[in-house]
Order: C-alpha cells, then structure tokens, then sequence
C-alpha cells in the first residue's frame, strides 16, 4: 500500500471570496479505503470535484493517477470511477443494457463487455433479472449493481459520494464486502458518507471542517488522539467548532 495514487498539496479552491476548500494536502495510496467526512459545509464536495478533473483548483498542487489535476483533467477522467449519492444508471435501460452502455463508454471491447457482464450479473445474482429494467430493481441492488458499473473498467481510483445513502444496514454490509473486494484488487477507494459508523471500515479518515482538514489518521488512531470511544464522537467534537452550514 505504498504507491501513492492522490497527492494534493495545499489544494484550495476560491468562488469569490469565498474559500470554499483551504489549503488541503493530503496522500492516498493504491489500494486504501479512504475516508473523507465533513458536514455539510465542510468542503468535501467542492474537493471531491477537484480530484474528479471537474472542477480546476484555484491554487495549490494535486494528481490524481499520476496526472496533473490542472492540465491533464481528461486523463483522470479516463483512470477513475465515480459513484454519485444519488442513483446513476438509467432506469428505462435494462441491467444488462446499463453494464453494456457504461462498458462501452469506458472504452472495452465487444469480447470485454460481453465477459463483464456475465461476470457482474452472476456476481450479484441478477443473471435471471439482466432483461429487467433497473427501475424494477430494489435501491439495495441498483446501489450495488451502480459500484460494479462505475468499476466495470478496473480504473485506479473509484470516488464514491454517499454510496449507502437510504440503503437498509443489512444490503449496507454487502455493499461494503463489494467495497473490500475492489481494494483487494487494487483499486483505492474514495468514499464520502454520512453514516459515521462506515468511517470506521476505513483504513484512514481525514475529517474537514470550514474547508480544512483538521483530523486525518486511522480510526483507531483517531479515537486514540480525541480519547474518544467511537468516530462518532471525534466528529461531533470537531463538528461543534464549524461556522459554515452549507457547501
């Protein structure tokens, strides 16, 4: 878990006056499960943004994949996933359509997609349900179905914003064990949510508030540092001191 995927230093994105992300420097490394808190207001949106290649920083450095987020935006495109907190796939599309459209925009071939998605569809169990349309589907497994997607091209990096928003806690675990399973194969994953109890699968959390970091380390470090019992309480703690109420 030494290579480093995400480098930022001093990373800060201005609207006006306005400081929406403060000087953020921070590293993440291949295969990590990372964690990124803050309420709302925080910044972590505005800074996902930034490491996504959909927002240019104001000032400060950062590469994501090894490309620069300034110059090379497309490229960091190409090397990531992305799942947003609300649903991404197309409902009118059958699960096997979505696989096959996504896999298509991701660049694989005709043999690729075909072996994906037999392989995602046996994997969730949906192989009987693949001519469904998704909207037919329960959240549980449209948010699921959502993650294999948005890792379907095996990128490097797959940011993932609130994946488990709504979702009951038993497809919440399983949805984790697809988690754990991408990291073992390498890909980091980015992970915002709002579930504090989630922070603590992490193998790293960095807590922003007003646009700075103010905690980053391992949970069990974290609750160490705070001498708290819980990343519950480290939150509220830091959470308390936040002036801003919306990002």
């Amino acid at each position: 878990m030494n290579e480093t995927v995400i480098k930022t230093n001093k990373l800060t994105k201005r609207f006006g006056d306005f400081v929406a992300v403060d000087e953020i420097s921070f590293e993440v490394h291949k295969g990590e499960i990372f964690g990124f808190l803050g309420a709302n207001g925080a910044g972590k949106t505005t800074a996902m943004r930034m490491l996504c290649g959909l927002s240019i920083p104001t000032s400060g450095e950062a590469t994501v994949a090894g490309y620069d987020v300034f110059t090379q935006p497309e490229k960091i495109k190409e090397n990531i996933g992305y799942m947003s907190q609300k649903f991404s796939l197309y409902e009118d599309l059958t699960v096997l359509e979505n696989i096959q459209f996504y896999g298509g925009i991701y660049g694989l071939s005709d043999k690729e997609i075909k072996e994906k998605s037999d392989e995602l569809t046996h994997k969730l169990g949906l192989h009987k349900e693949a001519k469904k349309l998704v909207r037919s589907l329960p959240l549980g497994w449209k948010q699921k179905l959502s993650f294999l997607v948005s890792i379907v091209h095996t990128p490097k990096i797959v940011f993932l914003d609130e994946p488990t928003g709504g979702v009951d806690p038993y497809m919440r675990r399983e949805f984790w064990d697809l988690i754990y399973e991408g990291a073992d194969k390498g890909i980091t994953i980015f992970v915002t949510t709002h579930y504090l109890d989630e922070a603590e699968y992490c193998n790293r959390v960095t807590i922003m508030v007003d646009g700075k970091i103010e905690a980053l380390d391992s949970p069990a470090g974290l609750r160490k540092k705070f001498g708290v019992a819980t990343i519950d309480e480290v939150f509220y703690k830091l959470a308390r001191e936040a002036k801003r109420s919306a990002d």
